[in-house]
């Protein structure tokens, strides 16, 4: 309208992802045309009862005048696309050197998660009719509890891609499971038999036994590591943590199967908080931050010379490597010995075959305190020890891109951090299109 002469002014309430990630071109075109004069980029708003989070945005036409611009209520000597004052960040690239290299995990679509004690039941049974175990259907799971809280020991009814109905419900017990199971998706009190809801949604994938989203690609990326690096997609705190593969990561996760300790060192460095605090989003009412690593991960950075597109033996001799290796292993030592504490914990064989020792309280007081260890926890607390770890964790990383003594000196503030980190990154994606 503005475009078009036939308003001098207007605005929208949005949600707040407007100007985030694929949104983004929405403010990007509007500012091709008008003006964004007051802004304010989360706030929180009610709909319906339910408690959301939002953006406010106004805009003129270029000739109107407008007494000052105003972003978050304060003032502003000029509103961005992306509803940020200063440097304009909103040309922000994915980096070439980062692809193939993070993947999202099994979207179920479906009670496909059991627990432990139904997955050691469906072990037991004798073989199926086709010859085979259950085994062969059923994975370890893994969701963001494995990460921030204590792992919730959950199975996955894994139906290997590839079977039609009748191979799959050779599977006996776990096939029989779906199809008698009841699904509630958007939990409104309206459940419907499984196996209708997915045909009726089914999309992509309309074999209903199988996960809806197999995520093949990650699999085939976790088959030749012994463990690999995650993140929840939502936190309070942006943590990683180092997961064995054979536990299969749902949606709630982002998985970097050839990260090794110095991608963990960089991808939990401030450098890095910095960026994914800035370029993630967040969500609800909680206002929880949100890692999207489409606009986050394949964005970032990373030091030169330790890209994820170079394989680690390359840079085995390289001083800032080892730096970065040797505090994020210590880091990772010591939050993990915090986890599972020798005194309060016994290592027991696993029932499952193929599976390592599991880890358990030694007896009900241990069980009381290791409720209370996650990571969450630890980084709401803080203590000395982590502060003293990630310091040297920082320093090392820093050191990586040069930015050691300016570190050290205290003069990378957030802001500078992200200047200098979107510098790089605009450069290395003008030297990738070049």
């Amino acid at each position: 309208m503005i475009a078009a002469g036939q308003a001098r002014r207007s605005g929208f309430v949005s949600t707040k992802a407007i100007a985030k990630n694929v949104n983004l071109p929405v403010l990007q075109r509007l500012s091709a045309d008008a003006r964004i004069y007051n802004a304010w980029q989360n706030e929180p708003w009610v709909v319906d009862g339910a408690a959301v989070r939002v953006s406010l945005v106004c805009f003129a036409a270029p000739e109107e005048r407008t007494n000052r611009l105003w972003l978050d209520g304060q003032p502003a000597t000029q509103i961005n696309p992306n509803l940020t004052s200063g440097q304009d960040t909103s040309t922000v690239a994915k980096l070439r050197e980062n692809a193939n290299s993070v993947f999202i995990g099994v979207q179920q679509s479906g009670p496909l998660s059991i627990p432990r004690e139904l997955a050691i039941d469906w072990l037991s049974l004798p073989l199926n009719p086709n010859g085979r175990s259950n085994k062969d259907v059923l994975s370890a799971y893994a969701s963001t509890d494995n990460i921030v809280g204590r792992p919730p020991e959950e199975f996955l009814i894994d139906f290997p891609q590839g079977l039609d109905e009748s191979s799959a419900s050779e599977f006996e017990e776990p096939f029989e499971y779906l199809n008698r199971a009841v699904y509630d998706p958007h939990r409104e009190g309206t459940s419907v038999p499984f196996p209708t809801y997915r045909r009726s949604t089914a999309g992509q994938n309309p074999k209903w036994w199988e996960a809806h989203r197999c995520r093949p690609s990650m699999r085939a990326a976790l088959e030749p590591v012994d463990s690999y690096l995650a993140t929840g997609e939502t936190t309070e705190h942006r943590v990683f943590r180092f997961l064995p593969s054979y536990l299969i990561p749902d949606k709630s996760l982002y998985a970097f199967p050839y990260a090794g300790m110095i991608g963990f060192g960089v991808l939990q460095s401030t450098l890095h908080e910095v960026w994914c605090t800035y370029f993630g989003n967040r969500i609800g009412a909680g206002n929880q931050r949100r890692y999207n690593a489409s606009f986050v991960y394949l964005t970032f950075p990373f030091p030169e010379g330790l890209t994820p597109d170079i394989p680690a033996a390359d840079y085995a001799d390289d001083p800032r490597a080892q730096a970065i290796a040797t505090a994020a292993a210590r880091l990772n030592e010591l939050r993990e010995n915090w986890l599972n504490p020798a005194d309060l914990v016994v290592r027991v064989p696993e029932v499952v075959p193929g599976y390592p020792d599991r880890i358990l309280p030694k007896d009900e007081e241990a069980a009381k305190e290791l409720k209370k260890r996650t990571l969450t926890n630890l980084y709401n607390a803080r203590p000395q020890w982590l502060a003293n770890a990630h310091a040297a964790l920082d320093a090392a990383v820093a050191d990586a891109y040069g930015w050691g003594d300016d570190w050290r000196a205290g003069l990378l503030t957030d802001d500078e951090i992200l200047a200098r980190l979107f510098r790089l990154n605009q450069q290395r994606a003008a030297g990738s299109a070049g």
